[in-house]
């Protein structure tokens, strides 16, 4: 028989999680999370990281397991991830992967793509350009040389615009051109799952959300990780946020306002890069279970 990744992606407080443990439980395998912030234990409310509960309930591997001061990319994910993998598929047919992160779900399932070498001085002056004129002017520059990356990577993130731009300024051509052209062989076959559901409902799950992890105590979480606020993996909405508030920026009505705000714009984002090229079996958010995992295991008959 083969062997079946169920990759579960969506926009941020669709319901992945919750779905991604019911079709473990009934395919009696484990999890793999391509949660890019889920893998850092200091981040756990800001990151709606699964509960104590969901991860009692079905096994998980990459939650928590790393720090936010180590040195962790999409590369050693891939690496990580597929070693993982082909363990699980000695003694599991189907493994559910679940995750909001698209660079680090298509690593998975496509492999990365393969950028030429440029000069290190690119980053630097890229680097130096940041901290002197902004994210915004890194943003027109990536607007100017790349309009399609511009559109779908996370421009918000400096480290990925900063990436994207030292393609293009290295090589003379466009970061986008370089992807999606030798993709690494899989020894398994993937099934990808979309949730979804009106862009209402989508920004209203967003702001409740927002508003629980507040009554959790994101502030108080928000300030222990204050003095790391320069790494990149603290570059997360809902923490940046609350940065400004600690700076004095912001007041902290303001500061929430706009991680509703940014985390609505990165859902937006992430459903422009899962609809952009692959196929996926979308599903209302309300769909019942019975009705996926009918047409999971016809899928599977199919192939």
């Amino acid at each position: 028989m083969s062997k079946y990744l169920i990759s579960i992606v969506g926009p941020t407080a669709i319901g992945k999680t919750s779905l991604s443990i019911k079709l473990a439980q009934h395919f009696k395998t484990e999890i793999l999370s391509a949660d890019s912030r889920q893998f850092f234990k200091e981040m756990t409310i800001g990151t709606a990281a699964p509960s104590a509960e969901e991860l009692n309930a079905v096994q998980h591997h990459f939650i928590h397991h790393k720090s936010i001061q180590d040195d962790y990319n999409v590369g050693a994910f891939e690496e990580d991830a597929i070693q993982t993998l082909n363990t699980l598929f000695k003694t599991h047919d189907v493994v559910v992967m679940v995750g909001g992160s698209g660079l680090y779900v298509d690593a998975i399932t496509n492999g990365l793509d393969d950028f030429p070498k440029v000069d290190d001085s690119i980053r630097v002056q890229l680097n130096k350009d940041f901290e002197t004129k902004g994210i915004t002017y890194l943003q027109e520059q990536l607007e100017t040389l790349d309009i399609q990356s511009y559109n779908s990577i996370a421009i918000d993130n400096p480290h990925r615009v900063i990436r994207a731009l030292e393609i293009c300024i290295g090589t003379g051509k466009p970061y986008s051109s370089f992807l999606n052209k030798n993709k690494a062989k899989r020894d398994f076959k993937t099934i990808t799952l979309g949730l979804t559901a009106d862009r209402e409902i989508i920004y209203n799950r967003i702001n409740m959300r927002v508003d629980l992890m507040i009554q959790q105590g994101l502030v108080n979480e928000a300030k222990t990780l204050y003095p790391y606020k320069a790494l990149n993996a603290l570059n997360t909405v809902g923490y940046k946020e609350l940065f400004n508030y600690f700076d004095g920026n912001w007041t902290l009505d303001f500061a929430i306002s706009e991680i509703k705000k940014n985390t609505r714009r990165f859902a937006k984002r992430q459903l422009t890069w899962f609809r952009k090229d692959q196929p996926i079996l979308w599903f209302d958010y309300e769909i019942p279970i019975e009705k996926i995992i009918s047409e999971l295991n016809a899928k599977i008959k199919q192939q």
